[in-house]
């Protein structure tokens, strides 16, 4: 009878068994699509065997535990190679946007306008006295200096961007974190319980690939499963069941950084002092604007300011040496700009020759009709060497520019490319380890279907040899 119990407690246990396999399989069937998620599997123990005698007789089987099917070392390089993307993906979108405020065959760019203001002068050396010619160089000098701020206040626009796109991606950040926070705490909890916290940890790699891509970090993880996260190199953002919120502010010139851009902040306690850590923020989305903000944009506005400095200065130099249409000594053409920065965006056309053209200087004397000298000496500006200490052009200046922007943007994109096809591959390996292959589950359906009908037989049987037994009693 003991023995036949036995069997009964067997089938019940094997029944328990596949069920439990069965919902396990179904999960998985359940989260094909599921972001992150790692396929899980029913381990069996064998039952510690019962002794009769001289002989052990087997007890059946126990579920040990639900495994998670995961590669923590393909995790974490995917997580890494993941911030790399991010920060090509933040360096590839600014700098497309750069090279389209240079984009000379979409739009009439600087380089035509200077053309034609120098174009301007050659013309009205053609004719010293006319006053058509002088309203033309007037124009084409008006035009060029709007274009040179259309330029800084488009790159000054892309930085301002850049500022607001760096205070959602905080935003996002701190969301992140604080959900990490509790995923830990619940890991922690089902830990404690004997749970393996399948599917906490799941959705706390998801989010850690995810914060990756925005920032650059550093993490591990103790022994009862809860992990500690560090922004940069000292903002740690999560640790433990806490985390702390990162902030963005507007901030004075430094170094590279332009005069009220945003900073990102890190405020280690409630009461204590904020530390600013952008320099420290060289991976992610935000790694890869920041370079874009203070390095890129803030060298070419440096470069167009210099350029227009020096085109102003040049220009005036020669215009003051000679003599107006009304025989008078030139003043300066350009209003006189007292420093290189910001040069691009206050150049302007001298208020007098804007509201009188016959102050343009052509002749190198005075009562000297038909003299072109300065007329001549301004427009072959364009061809001196004045840029670069006296190594090019203001034309070849400009020219390596928009040359450059390119070859940025080009080294940019393919990088993201490049980055993007090695981090899918990596999700292709993960998926061949990690994810829910519909073929292997439907196998493991009819297999624990098939268990659980033996197991239902086998009780059936047990019952049957039962009632054989107790219907011994009535003969």
């Amino acid at each position: 009878m003991s023995k036949i119990n036995s069997m009964l407690n067997i089938g019940r246990r094997s029944m328990q068994n596949s069920s439990s396999a069965l919902q396990t399989v179904s999960h998985n069937i359940a989260n094909k699509n599921t972001k992150g998620f790692s396929r899980q599997r029913v381990e069996f123990e064998t039952n510690e065997p019962v002794g009769h005698g001289n002989t052990r007789v087997g007890m059946g089987a126990r579920p040990g535990m639900i495994r998670r099917i995961n590669n923590p070392y393909l995790e974490k390089q995917i997580e890494k190679e993941g911030m790399g993307l991010g920060r090509s993906e933040g360096r590839s979108e600014s700098l497309s946007r750069v090279e389209e405020v240079y984009n000379e065959q979409v739009n009439k760019g600087l380089n035509r306008f200077m053309g034609e203001f120098f174009n301007a002068f050659r013309e009205l050396s053609n004719n010293p006295e006319s006053l058509a010619s002088r309203t033309m160089v007037k124009e084409s000098a008006d035009f060029l200096t709007k274009d040179f701020k259309r330029v800084g206040t488009q790159l000054s626009g892309i930085q301002r961007d850049i500022d607001y796109q760096l205070a959602a991606h905080v935003e996002e950040i701190n969301q992140m974190t604080k959900e990490i926070a509790q995923l830990n705490e619940k890991v922690q909890l089902v830990t404690m319980q004997g749970g393996p916290a399948n599917d906490e940890r799941d959705r706390r790699d998801v989010l850690l690939k995810e914060l990756g891509e925005k920032i650059n970090i550093k993490y591990g993880e103790s022994d009862d499963g809860l992990i500690s996260i560090t922004a940069g190199s000292s903002a740690v953002v999560v640790s433990g069941l806490g985390s702390r919120e990162l902030f963005v502010s507007a901030t004075g010139a430094k170094g590279t950084k332009g005069e009220g851009n945003f900073d990102v902040f890190y405020k280690p306690t409630d009461t204590g002092t904020p530390v600013n850590i952008t320099r420290q923020l060289t991976g992610g989305k935000i790694g890869g604007l920041l370079n874009v903000r203070d390095e890129v944009i803030n060298g070419f506005k440096r470069n167009l300011d210099e350029m227009a400095y020096t085109l102003a200065s040049e220009v005036n130099e020669a215009h003051v040496s000679g003599f107006d249409h009304y025989n008078k000594k030139g003043g300066a053409f350009f209003a006189p700009l007292k420093k290189v920065e910001g040069a691009a965006n206050e150049l302007q056309v001298n208020n007098q020759i804007l509201g009188d053209v016959g102050f343009i200087v052509s002749a190198a004397s005075p009562n000297a009709p038909g003299d072109n000298t300065i007329a001549n000496i301004l427009s072959s500006l364009q061809y001196k060497s004045v840029m670069n200490g006296g190594k090019a052009t203001i034309d070849e200046f400009y020219n390596s520019q928009v040359g450059k922007v390119g070859i940025l943007s080009n080294r940019a994109n393919n990088e993201r490319e490049s980055q993007n096809a090695l981090v899918k591959q990596l999700e292709r390996i993960r998926e061949s380890v990690s994810g829910v292959n519909l073929d292997e589950e439907t196998t493991k359906l009819i297999e624990y279907q098939k268990s659980f009908d033996a197991s239902a037989r086998l009780i059936r049987t047990a019952d049957e040899m039962m009632d054989t037994v107790l219907n011994l009693k009535r003969f």
